[in-house]
Parts: C-alpha cells; structure tokens; sequence
C-alpha cells in the first residue's frame, strides 16, 4: 500500500495532483479524493486515496483525468491508429487516443464524470456508454439522443455514475465500420465502499474479432461472420501480454465483448467463479465453481479466483479457430490424402510448392505474405506452442517482488510429463 506522503511525493513528481496516474496521485489536499455524493446514494466516504486495486488492462493503458470543482473530467480522441497485434504484423485500425482498445476509463461510484470527445475520424461519430444507467441525452446513439459528432467537432458527456461494475464504451454512428475498426473501450466502475475480500490483481480484456486478407493491414469491417484474427485487447499470441500473479493472491478477471460472436474463455490449473456481469453482480448463492465463462455479445463477465497453485496456465477462447492467426476457412479436407504424385508434378509450374494437410497443421511452415502472422506460433520451453489469437498465460510466481514477466515456470522434479521408454 502506498502512504499519504509517498502519494503526494509522486503527485509533485508528475507536476502536480490534477491528472490522475491511478497509481500514484490524489486528487485533494488533504490525500482522500474529492468524489461528489449525490443525495440518493447512501454512500460513506472514501477511506484513502484509492478504496480499490487499480485496474491493469493487459497490452493497453489507462485514461488518465483531472479535478474540475468536483467533477472529473476525461478526453477521448477518435482518431485513425496503427496497432500491432504481435510482432511483425500491424493493422491499420481506428480507436481512442492512439490505441485500441481505448483506454480504460476508471472510476469511483457516486463519481461525477465529464468526457470531452473529440473527433479526428474521418467521418462522424459518437459514444456509447454501454450498460450505464445515465440520463436519455447522454447515451450517445447519435440521431436518436444527439447530433453526430462531425469530423473536427468536440462534444461533452456529463453524468454520475449511479452503480458499480465492469462496463464498455463504443460508438452509435456507422458502428459497423467503427467498432469492427477497434473502436471500443473498458469502463470500469470501482464500488464506493472498499470490496471485501480485496482484489489483488485486477485485469481487463476487450474480446474482439477481425478479417485481415493475408498481406494486407486494414481490417474487412463488411465481413460478417468468417473472421480470421481473435484478439485480446487487439493483440494475439505470441504477442497477448501474460497476466502475472503472486502466489496466494485474489485475482479478478474482467472481460468485455462487442465483437459477432460469443467466447468461452477458459482458464487452465483453476476452478474460479463468475462474480459479475454488467448488469451487476452475481449473487453468492448463485455463483459456480467454472473452468469456461462464455462471455456473450455485447456483454461483460468478471471471474475471480485465488491463486494457489504456481506455474504456467494456458488462458484462451476454447473455440478452436480462435486460437488461429490467418486461418483461411475454405480449404478442402485433406487429410489422409496422399499428395505427392500431384505435389511433385505443381512443383515444375510453381518451384517450392509444398503440399499441406495430408496429417494435419502442425509442423508447417510454407512462408507468409508481408505483415501476416503464421496461423499456429510461440515457443515455450519445450517447444512450440502452437497457438494463435486469443490466448495467453497466466504466470503464477511464488515470492516475487514485481509484476515484470519471470520467464517460464521451472517445475519441480518429478512434475513434468515424460516419455515412457
């Protein structure tokens, strides 16, 4: 935990207390934040700078903010971003503040919140709050409850966040093309009164999906349903960030979806419970012991385990392709096949043709146009992973003093799989 003093040292650092870096400013004078209470809340004051774990939203940032008499005021910028997604392959997408995701927006229950928006798109947008309870004229369906945020204007959003939870954030103008483009964000909404048990470590992922052709870099917003890149917060494996745990330590999950299709995220090594969605939370008497939360279209879900058992635990859509780069989805079945009498005669029209498929996907490697991922990749300490899109790892460490990625799992002997002889 921080003290007062070592808050206020870190506010004079970065110049002053009004821009809030979630881990090391405040907001008052006197170390507790300035969080309006508005008369139907029957809520306490906040104990300390902060009654909650920040939020880390893995490969992407925080929005940071200001104190304006009592309001905190955030600025969005709508604007076109190049996005790596791993190592050697950036696309060409449209997001919030130079990324995609935007950047998670933070907050406290009972908060008063301004957003300015700015738009530097090249066509008109707006901004949705998804699954906030908010007056009708904030809500951001552009035509219904405003005008459309034309290209060069600025708008402003004000309201109080009424409840608790993990939220979104997207557009409501030609949100076919904007939100397949990236555009969409985290808003999370921390509980006035401290959670018990605490939070440890607090992650946020954006679930979404994209058809990129191979060798090109702007994303196909027209396809409908046969996507060929999974990402979590638009990055896939090998690029996903790992999710780095002390031993011991609660851990929740947040995931938000806003892509076609639902995904049955699944952890490795745990049993964890469903705690949350955004209509808020699940009652206790409710909650089951999972290995798969499915999070639906257009929709959040907060899981939450202990971590207790050390080691590297796979964490990934369990739909197949989802962990695939550049899958191509129309090619016959070829497995079984014999193709060498056929490879052979393609090899005199088109030298070093190789035949694919005949025992499965594994172990290939023909080569990839430019700015295109291998469809299965990673190596880990025994060998490839063979993995793609929405998959990561989570790395649980006994003892450790940061939360920098400690290299692989070195497992005690006797505990690893061996081939028998």
């Amino acid at each position: 935990m921080f003290s007062r003093r070592q808050l206020l040292a870190s506010a004079a650092a970065i110049g002053g207390v009004s821009l809030l870096n979630p881990r090391a400013a405040i907001a008052g004078g006197d170390g507790i934040p300035k969080v309006p209470t508005q008369p139907h809340f029957d809520l306490p004051p906040n104990k300390g700078p902060f009654p909650y774990t920040p939020v880390e939203t893995l490969n992407g940032v925080t929005l940071p903010w200001k104190m304006e008499n009592g309001v905190k005021v955030f600025h969005l910028v709508a604007e076109e971003v190049d996005r790596e997604f791993a190592p050697g392959m950036i696309v060409k997408c449209w997001g919030y503040n130079g990324v995609t995701p935007g950047p998670t927006i933070e907050a406290v229950q009972g908060d008063r919140v301004r957003f300015l928006v700015t738009n530097k798109l090249p066509e008109r947008t707006s901004v949705h709050w998804h699954g906030l309870l908010l007056p009708n004229g904030m809500d951001g369906v552009a035509g219904l409850n405003q005008p459309h945020i034309e290209r060069g204007e600025t708008y402003v959003y004000e309201f109080t966040l009424k409840e608790a939870g993990t939220f979104m954030y997207h557009p409501h103008s030609d949100e076919m093309v904007q939100m397949a483009l990236g555009m969409m964000g985290m808003f999370v909404v921390h509980p006035r009164v401290p959670e018990s048990p605490r939070i440890d470590r607090d992650f946020a992922i954006m679930l979404h999906e994209w058809f990129i052709a191979p060798g090109t870099a702007r994303p196909n917003p027209a396809v409908m349903t046969d996507f060929n890149i999974f990402t979590f917060n638009s990055r896939v494996w090998p690029g996903t960030a790992p999710l780095v745990v002390r031993t011991g330590q609660r851990v929740r999950v947040r995931f938000g979806n806003l892509s076609m299709d639902s995904h049955p995220i699944h952890l490795h090594g745990y049993h964890f419970e469903q705690t949350a969605t955004d209509g808020g939370k699940t009652p206790v008497t409710a909650r089951l012991p999972e290995t798969t939360v499915n999070v639906p279209v257009g929709s959040t879900r907060d899981i939450e385990w202990v971590a207790d058992a050390p080691g590297d635990w796979a964490f990934h859509c369990h739909k197949s392709h989802h962990t695939m780069n550049a899958m191509s989805h129309d090619l016959p079945v070829m497995i079984g096949v014999d193709q060498s009498s056929s490879e052979a005669k393609i090899r005199k029209l088109a030298p070093g043709y190789m035949a694919m498929g005949s025992a499965g996907m594994a172990m290939m490697d023909m080569g990839t146009p430019k700015n295109t991922l291998p469809m299965m990749t990673g190596e880990g300490p025994f060998g490839p992973i063979e993995m793609g899109g929405m998959f990561t790892v989570v790395k649980v460490r006994e003892g450790i003093k940061s939360y920098e990625d400690p290299g692989w799992y070195k497992h005690p002997a006797g505990t690893v799989a061996y081939k028998l002889k």
